[in-house]
């Protein structure tokens, strides 16, 4: 029996792993397998559709806008594979059409400093430097163009870990506007706690996700609440978030329903079974019933 499980390549002709969404300007896009006798696969964004790349680019760009107008900092908690880079991506390109056809913040956005506050983020941006010849054709032409998608002026990255401190402690204090891309992506840990620590209770400040909060972790109580002006508990201790609370689904590195989809009728032969994981009880209902309407009922889908 051939079992697909699409991501990773493991052992034994399977596959394993998240699928990944299309049209990430640094990766090919997935390809569905001619035929399998069973798919697992994965239903984060099962009941989701992404926003497009220009309506994205455009909020990414609305909320970091607001914050230079506060004189406060974008904390972007991000995992340092894949989500990091797609937006050091994005937003060297904002910057370039500033420069380009400059808009009302032009001034302020040729000033603004891009914190990379993550010493594995800052390895593997680097790998991804040397792959360079695999990136997809879009991204191949702004290098052919002179521009640096990974290494541009105003990025800055942090690995020492006093250097770290002191930006938390210069940035918490200072009214200068910054946009910091810390790990972990979940705000589980890492170095974005102390920046959570030392700037949710001050409403000069935001915080942008960009990808999936899984319940129970603490970015997916600060993105709950948040906005209702509750509080999280970080250490221990209580923080009222006074903070923006923002959230852009089309930076995940899951797909979303339609992709989901797509990766399977596009097979050449369909499944025989489809089992549904990595998702909530809501996201696999809706996702089962998109495959079995588009299938005709010819797939067996299972939930886990």
């Amino acid at each position: 029996m051939r079992v697909v499980a699409p991501g990773w390549r493991a052992a034994a002709g399977a596959v394993l792993g998240d699928l990944g969404a299309p049209h990430a300007p640094l990766l090919s896009a997935p390809r569905p397998p001619w035929s399998a006798d069973v798919v697992v696969l994965e239903s984060t964004y099962g009941d989701q559709m992404h926003e497009k790349r220009s309506a994205r680019r455009a909020r990414l760009q609305a909320v970091v806008e607001k914050a230079l107008g506060n004189g406060g900092t974008v904390i972007i908690p991000a995992f340092s594979i894949g989500r990091t880079q797609e937006l050091l991506y994005e937003f060297e390109d904002i910057l370039y059409r500033q420069r380009q056809k400059p808009g009302r913040f032009a001034e302020a956005w040729a000033k603004l400093p891009i914190y990379l506050d993550s010493p594995l983020a800052g390895r593997f941006t680097r790998i991804y430097r040397e792959l360079q010849p695999y990136w997809d054709a879009e991204a191949l032409a702004r290098v052919r163009a002179g521009r640096k998608p990974l290494d541009f002026e105003q990025l800055v990255a942090i690995d020492d870990h006093a250097d770290h401190e002191a930006t938390v402690r210069r940035l918490a204090r200072s009214g200068a506007p910054a946009i910091v891309i810390a790990a972990s992506g979940m705000c589980a840990g890492g170095r974005v706690m102390n920046y959570l620590k030392a700037m949710l209770h001050d409403p000069r400040h935001d915080v942008l996700f960009v990808g999936y909060q899984a319940r129970g972790t603490p970015g997916s109580a600060i993105q709950t609440f948040g906005p209702r002006g509750g509080y999280v508990e970080i250490d221990g201790e209580r923080i009222d978030i006074r903070a923006g609370i923002h959230s852009l689904s089309g930076y995940s590195a899951h797909a979303d329903q339609n992709d989901l989809v797509r990766f399977v009728t596009r097979m050449r032969h369909l499944p025989a079974e489809v089992r549904l994981i990595h998702g909530d009880a809501d996201a696999r209902h809706a996702l089962a019933l998109r495959l079995q309407e588009a299938t005709g009922g010819k797939v067996k889908v299972m939930n886990g």
